[in-house]
């Protein structure tokens, strides 16, 4: 049963740890980093926890959804940094946490399907939430740790650079028409 959470939530957590890659490449601060990869995980964890309570009518109707969500925010927000990157000087460091943590909940909506299978399946509620936060805290901080180390090799403006490979990550992760 362990085995089984531990996989689904590496694999819940790999949406988390693609886009913390492509944060990274705004330099964050060590701090601002931790508090990015805990939100990440705090998100994670919580949203299992709701999928688990609300049961399989809202899974259905959130997973059909949840795609399309995650892909417009990630696109949306990238758009954005592409346009202030044209519009302002460049900065040392980008710390906008408000941007950040507001694509956390969309981030997090197919983590909500799963809590919702899993309270079907009788899992509890205190065992799946916890290992997914913990899961994904960590896989964002190495992604964003990574993100920040390619940002300092590719010689490109670091929110351009994010603001970009936030766009080609949405185009590339979002619904398929």
């Amino acid at each position: 049963m362990i085995g089984s959470l531990l996989i689904l939530g590496f694999t819940l957590s790999l949406d988390n740890f693609r886009t913390a890659i492509a944060f990274g490449g705004l330099r964050l601060t060590r701090r601002r980093s931790m508090q990015v990869a805990l939100m990440f995980g705090f998100w994670d964890g919580v949203a299992p926890l709701v999928g688990i309570l609300v049961g399989h009518y809202w899974s259905q109707t959130i997973g059909s959804t949840a795609e399309y969500v995650g892909a417009a925010a990630l696109g949306a927000y990238g758009v954005y940094l592409i346009i202030r990157a044209w519009r302002t000087a460049a900065t040392d460091e980008f710390d906008r946490p408000w941007a950040v943590f507001g694509l956390l909940v969309p981030l997090s909506a197919d983590n909500i399907v799963a809590g919702a299978s899993l309270g079907l399946l009788g899992f509890s509620p205190w065992l799946a939430p916890p290992v997914f936060g913990v899961i994904t805290a960590v896989m964002a901080l190495v992604g964003l740790q990574l993100g920040r180390a390619a940002a300092h090799v590719v010689p490109i403006r670091p929110d351009l650079l994010t603001g970009v490979a936030l766009v080609v990550m949405a185009t590339v992760m979002g619904p398929r028409l």
